[in-house]
This record gives C-alpha cells, structure tokens and sequence, in this order.
C-alpha cells in the first residue's frame, strides 16, 4: 500500500474528531490499563496509543509502522480505561477503526488469518467445534494439556487444550449439597409474561457451551419469557472486529440482522459478554450502509444480557445452592456494556449462596477473544494474576459471563492444579431453579 493511499485510508477511517478530540492526556486511564500497569510503556496507554491514532490520521505516522502496529495490536480491548475517563472518551470504537487501518496495512499472521476465516464460514465452524468436541469428551484435551512440556514455544499450544478442557464444566451439584429441604420460592415474575426473547446461540457458545444456551432458555421461561428459536445466525463478527478485519465482521452482521429481523421478538437475549457488546454496537458497525443501518440500530436497541432481561422483570427467586462462588466481572459486560448490578442480582437470587468478593474482579482476565494467540506471554501475565486472586478467594467456583473468560480463567486454574471450577452464572441460577422444581 503506498503511503498516500494509507494515509487517505487512515483519514477516512479514523478522523472522527468528535471522538479523538475530547482526551486531554489528563492520565487517570493509566492505572486501569492491564497493558499499562505491566509494561509501563506510555504507549501501551490509552492515552498513548490515542496519540498514535492521532498521528495516523494527520501524516505524521504510517499505520503500517512498526509503533502503530505493534501498540494498536497490544492492547486487550477491554475498554477499562472508559468508564474512568472524565471526557468520555469512546475508546472502543476508536479502537475498533483503528484495528481496520493497521488490518488493510498489513495483514496479520496465517494463523491469525486461518481462525477468522474458520468464524467466518459456517460449515468450517461447526466441523472444527465437532472435532473440539470430540476431543474434549475423550479426555485429550485434558491429557494434551498436562503432558504437553513446559516448554516456552510449546506454551500456547498446552494453553489451548487447557482452555479447550476447562469449558467442559462439571455437575455443580458435586459441589453444592442439597439445601434446606422447604424452602419459599417465588412465583414467574409478572412484568414478562408476553415478551418474546431470541437468544444469541452464538458460535464459540453453541459449538463448546451449548449447556449455557439450554440453561439460559430454561431460566428464562422459568421468569415468564417466551423464547423464539431464530435460525440463520452466524457469528457475530466481534472477533473479526477485534482482529480489525472489519469487512468480514459487517457480512456477519448483516447476516444476524437479516435473521432477528424476521422473527418478530422484543429481545434478543445474550449470555457472552463480547458478543452482547457486538450487537448492541451493530448500528455503529452498519451506520454507513444505507441498507442495514436502520435495522441494524434496532437490532443494537433490543439487545439485552440475560442478566439485564432478568433484572429488568426482576429475577425469580429459586431454591439454595449452598455454595462458595467468587464473581469475575467479564469486561465486555461491566466496562463495554456498563452493566455491573444486572449479574450480581442473578447470584443474589440463589438462597445461601457464599458470594466472596473477588479482588480485581473488573480488571481483564488477559483473554480478549484471540490475545492468548497474539500475546501469550502478556496475556499469560494478566491471566496468571486473575488466576491468583481466584484462588485466594478460597471459592469453589468463579463465576464470569463471558465464554472466552471461562476459558482464560479455567485453563489457568487447571494448569496451576486448582479444584476451582468456572462457570456461567446462569448456571447457578438454573442449578437453584432445578432444586426448586420450577422444570418439573
């Protein structure tokens, strides 16, 4: 690409001076950077890399550069700098544009290109999920990753069968035992009977966590909901965004806009925090396609967590699940999506539930979609530390919404030889209404 053109590019894409403008390198985003606070490079900054945005923009830097690259890249995305930023800075999004620029500069590595690809075609996705699948349900991945050598080239590899092992789950009865054996529960909720809910199947949740989407319909008919199966989802692109290969994330996007179009729901109910946050920014994704925009932006507006619906109507009360539970706030649900209350409230709704806070709980568990793959030391770093705060806790089971986090979290607690298992929260709650006989 030549250097006019890259520049032309950069322009278009990221002089969003509405969005670039309001920093003013005050710093108060500097200790909750995770990049930031490890590398202590001003460049692994919000700040910094917003400054390099900047320079992109005006011709005074190539996105092609080594610095634009490499600090672009190393940042986890995780968007704790927002909510901290007294100008109200919309980070993601510039983020986001500036991740499409450094793609169209210079193509990432083959096996970056070979995942995105695999997300993006169906039939490649649910092949690879099946022999995932099969090799999780023998035991290899459990095996491959405790007999992988500790060896610091062969690390992202034990890693991956450790994360592919740890979203397995386990019967969270073998933890809790019965509770009290009469105990009041709660009729459905009475603010939603009548709305129609779709849920997100999602690509990486329905292939590895199918229990979590069984779970989340049946807690949500368990609250007064009715749930519409919507067929012709695909994945919501987040990774694709992410990476910055923006094209192939808006194909995506149409394609989930085309099919919740048609069903006719009120909702469209989300149980992965990336995934929520992808969808309810589909009308920043779209908003230059006169086609989509509209129905996009929709489809954003009647985006939901499962956790938001339930607190929204107000959760149903269950049965006790006498259990030890540390919460770990997802970043795309507390920081992207601002919701902090909404998942606590499905956790207080479970009687004698030991909920100990967790230390940190809303710094990054250093998963970030495909950042194991990119920076497995860094990440490596972050994860350790989450691990650690995990464990001290002295919970029997870490809870995050997120099915990326569940598998940061759970590989690390497998390869360090914790019983700690990870979870959905709507696992628990399921758990608590199955006590309770609400499915019966």
């Amino acid at each position: 690409m030549s250097a006019q053109r890259g520049t032309a590019l950069a322009a278009a894409l990221l002089a969003q001076e509405d969005r670039l403008l309001p920093c003013v390198h005050c710093g108060f985003c500097l200790p909750a950077c995770p990049t930031y606070v490890r590398l202590g490079d001003e460049n692994d900054s919000p700040r910094g890399r917003l400054y390099l945005m900047r320079a992109v923009v005006e011709g005074r830097l190539s996105a092609g550069s080594d610095a634009f690259q490499t600090h672009i890249d190393r940042c986890l995305g995780c968007r704790a700098c927002e909510p901290v930023c007294p100008s109200g800075v919309e980070y993601g999004l510039l983020l986001e544009s500036a991740r499409e620029v450094a793609f169209r500069a210079r193509k990432p590595g083959m096996s970056v290109r070979a995942l995105l690809s695999v997300f993006r075609r169906g039939v490649l996705l649910r092949w690879s999920m099946s022999l995932a699948r099969m090799a999780r349900g023998l035991g290899l991945a459990w095996l491959g990753a405790k007999l992988t050598p500790r060896l610091r080239w062969l690390h992202p590899v034990r890693f991956g069968l450790a994360m592919l092992a740890a979203s397995r789950g386990s019967r969270l009865l073998f933890f809790a035992p019965a509770g009290s054996a009469s105990w009041p529960v709660d009729a459905p909720a009475g603010d939603a009977p009548g709305a129609r809910v779709a849920l997100l199947t999602g690509c990486v949740q329905a292939g590895l966590f199918a229990r979590v989407n069984d779970a989340t319909e049946r807690v949500l008919r368990a609250n007064g909901f009715e749930i519409v199966r919507v067929t012709g989802q695909r994945c919501c692109g987040a990774l694709h965004t992410h990476a910055g290969d923006a094209r192939s994330a808006r194909r995506l996007a149409r394609a989930n806009v085309d099919a919740f179009e048609k069903s006719r729901i009120d909702f469209v109910a989300v149980n992965a925090a990336g995934c929520g946050a992808a969808l309810k920014e589909y009308g920043h994704l779209l908003a230059a396609d006169s086609k989509y925009a509209e129905a996009a932006a929709r489809l954003a507006e009647t985006t939901r967590d499962v956790s938001e619906l339930l607190a929204e109507a107000g959760v149903r009360r269950g049965a006790p699940v006498p259990l030890r539970v540390t919460y770990d706030a997802a970043c795309h649900l507390c920081h992207a999506q601002r919701l902090k209350e909404a998942p606590r409230a499905m956790l207080e709704a479970i009687p004698e539930l030991d909920l100990v806070p967790l230390p940190g709980e809303e710094e990054c568990c250093g998963g970030a979609g495909i950042y194991g793959m990119t920076h497995p030391e860094l990440g490596g770093r972050i994860g350790s530390d989450k691990v650690a705060s995990v464990v001290a806790t002295g919970a029997a089971v870490v809870v995050t919404a997120n099915p990326g986090c569940i598998m940061q979290i759970g590989a690390g607690l497998l390869l360090r030889g914790s019983r700690i298992k990870a979870h959905h929260p709507v696992e628990l709650l399921d758990e608590s209404y199955d006590r309770a006989g609400f499915y019966r």
